[in-house]
């Protein structure tokens, strides 16, 4: 990946995510055959077919398989899970990934335990996040992979930075932190209990806040030159646009911008990473799967 050029400090998340597309598109083309990522959607969330159509767009662009499984909003847990578990014993799916939120009433948990480790495309089995905290091969979550990706794009070799998360959730935050410890940075952990939260962010060489408050973080928690993975997606009311909304960070973007040495924009930044992550995820999948090997061209981060 190549590092962010010293002209802007915005780190242009759609660009490296469609660098990363083109990758994964020339891996799969190498392949004996075409990988195939199946999406389970229930209910009828707008949000959620927005996310699961863009899946499915840069799925077939990179050249594999798509099959989607849509279920109602009133479908039950069972339902559900026979839904999983028949893409596990399909021998032809080397992805699975349930959208979520779930409906209302549908433990997610539950059912994110059902998918086959090697087709957890999504890294958050607990099988999954087992290897990753044991440091083996595996299958890790898109987003916290999107992050490290983006923070080497702007800095590139990673070994002895100092990286705080801010955000301690199984999704992200936890996750983040183990993958930037895999890069050799030191890491901390802070949250909404750390003493002098503001302090602690001030000693990042690469901030990553990931706690899902609309720019909580100023730009004076913010060390001069730090590299500001903003993983928050909020939605607030948009002042120049009376009854509309906007979306924003976790960092106040504007005064932040002004300090950082590079950043993500939201949006624009880590939210396309995590979509080429997911398809990365699945050409590795069906790699260890099938006993291919790894194309190198998608095979380190």
């Amino acid at each position: 990946m190549a590092v962010q050029t010293p002209s802007s400090n915005q780190i242009d998340g759609k660009k490296i995510a469609e660098e990363l597309r083109a990758r994964v598109g020339s891996a799969v083309k190498s392949l004996p055959q075409h990988p195939t990522l199946a999406v389970v959607l229930v209910g009828d969330d707008p949000a959620s077919q927005v996310y699961v159509r863009s899946k499915i767009k840069f799925t077939q662009e990179c050249g594999m398989r798509s099959v989607e499984r849509r279920l109602p909003e009133n479908a039950s847990q069972d339902e559900v899970v026979a839904t999983v578990r028949a893409l596990n014993e399909d021998t032809e799916i080397d992805g699975i990934l349930v959208q979520l939120p779930l409906p209302k009433g549908l433990d997610s948990d539950a059912v994110i335990e059902e998918i086959d480790p090697s087709k957890d495309v999504d890294g958050l089995t607990e099988t999954s996040a087992g290897r990753l905290l044991l440091g083996k091969t595996g299958l890790r979550p898109c987003t916290p992979t999107g992050c490290v990706i983006l923070a080497k794009a702007a800095l590139g070799d990673l070994t002895g930075k100092n990286c705080v998360v801010l955000g301690r959730s199984i999704l992200v935050g936890k996750p983040a932190a183990l993958l930037f410890l895999e890069q050799n940075c030191t890491v901390t952990i802070a949250h909404s209990r750390t003493k002098d939260l503001a302090a602690i962010c001030r000693e990042a060489d690469i901030l990553v806040p990931a706690v899902g408050r609309a720019e909580m973080v100023q730009s004076d928690w913010i060390k001069e030159g730090a590299c500001v993975i903003d993983v928050g997606i909020n939605r607030v009311p948009n002042p120049a646009k009376p009854g509309k909304t906007k979306l924003v960070g976790d960092v106040d973007f504007p005064s932040a911008e002004k300090v950082a040495g590079a950043i993500t924009p939201v949006p624009g930044g880590v939210g396309p990473m995590t979509i080429a992550c997911l398809l990365r995820n699945t050409v590795l999948a069906a790699c260890h799967r099938r006993g291919w090997e790894t194309p190198d061209i998608i095979a380190s981060l």
